[in-house]
């Protein structure tokens, strides 16, 4: 899940080149880059992620993404964040990942200054207990006619 490892986020100069390269090789305008600001999952702070979000902008991001982890079930603190660009930045569009904080509604995000939400991991849990009761279903009638859809 990656939390065995120490997480780490690139220095801030070296994600704006990188971000810069990719604007410099965009073909159309159909293509876009959103940095994503690890800042408050890593507790470097607010200043950090609003510092790599100004950055992020300059260097030509299109948009900037802020995650959550799952030990942050409390949108607080994105929506904090979300607050603070905004009012630096009313046209940058936001993305959000709501997946640990997912009793909010994309009318409260919107309200914040929120203009993407991606529902990354809903479909993968929720078709996760089929699969497994396929799997037992298959190993216990040593076929498949039995989880077959007709």
């Amino acid at each position: 899940f990656g939390n065995d490892v120490v997480q780490t986020q690139d220095s801030i100069e070296n994600f704006s080149a990188k971000i810069a390269a990719g604007k410099k090789a965009q073909l159309t305008d159909d293509f876009m880059i959103i940095a994503r600001i690890e800042s408050l999952i890593l507790e470097r702070g607010m200043e950090d992620a609003l510092n790599r979000a100004r950055a992020f902008v300059a260097a030509g991001a299109d948009g900037i993404m802020i995650p959550a982890d799952d030990l942050n079930r409390i949108p607080d603190e994105i929506l904090e964040f979300c607050d603070k660009f905004r009012a630096e930045d009313s046209k940058t569009p936001i993305v959000v990942v709501p997946s640990s904080f997912n009793s909010i509604t994309e009318n409260e995000l919107a309200a914040h200054g929120v203009n993407i939400v991606i529902y990354a991991n809903q479909l993968t849990r929720s078709a996760f207990p089929a699969m497994q009761q396929t799997a037992e279903d298959i190993l216990r009638y040593h076929r498949a006619q039995e989880v077959t859809a007709d």
